[in-house]
């Protein structure tokens, strides 16, 4: 997982389940940077839909996950909709990290002031204060190889991760990607 720029599994034993809990855990937690993770059943499939329908059941709906931890995975029987998933993941959104409190979201491109403005509006609820912000490169990041990237900061409240994926997806939609990724979306 820690070297893995997206997860893909399929239909399995007690080893797929003890997996893809392992990756929604580490992902749920913020214990590895976010990936894409698909969940991709044969057509017709109704394994992954059947697993997802016991984590709504007994999860979701007795309080011991939250409604945003479902968007840390995607359940699907169709290949397109898998390789969307995991192809449009990096789009506009690149990478992060921390600098002391800050959460630091590195993007392919600059988004608009509207589309900084639509994120603050939707995901206020994940801030400990202040609000998303356009940045350059932060003083600590001199010598990162993202240098050149632009940037938003924010102060995260490090516990709702599955919002997190849902920013980084509205990302995605809200900027342009740079030409070359559209040639090649597989590249990170």
């Amino acid at each position: 997982l820690k070297e893995s720029d997206a997860i893909a599994l399929f239909p399995g034993g007690f080893g797929t389940q003890d997996e893809a809990f392992e990756c929604i855990t580490l992902g749920q937690t913020g214990k590895t940077v976010p990936v894409p993770m698909v969940l991709i059943d044969k057509p017709g499939g109704s394994y992954w839909h059947d697993w997802s329908a016991y984590i709504e059941k007994q999860l979701l709906n007795n309080g011991l996950i939250s409604p945003g931890d479902r968007s840390l995975y995607t359940v699907t029987d169709r290949l397109d909709v898998a390789v969307n998933q995991i192809s449009s993941f990096y789009q506009v959104y690149h990478s992060n990290r921390y600098v002391g409190e800050q959460l630091v979201i590195r993007l392919r491109c600059q988004l608009s002031e509207a589309a900084i403005a639509e994120l603050n509006e939707r995901f206020s609820d994940i801030l400990v204060k202040g609000q998303i912000r356009s940045s350059l490169a932060l003083p600590e990041e001199a010598g990162d190889e993202t240098f050149e990237l632009p940037r938003l900061v924010l102060h995260f409240n490090q516990r709702d991760l599955g919002r997190l994926f849902e920013m980084i997806r509205a990302i995605n939609q809200l900027g342009c990607p740079p030409a070359e990724l559209q040639q090649h979306p597989e590249r990170k």
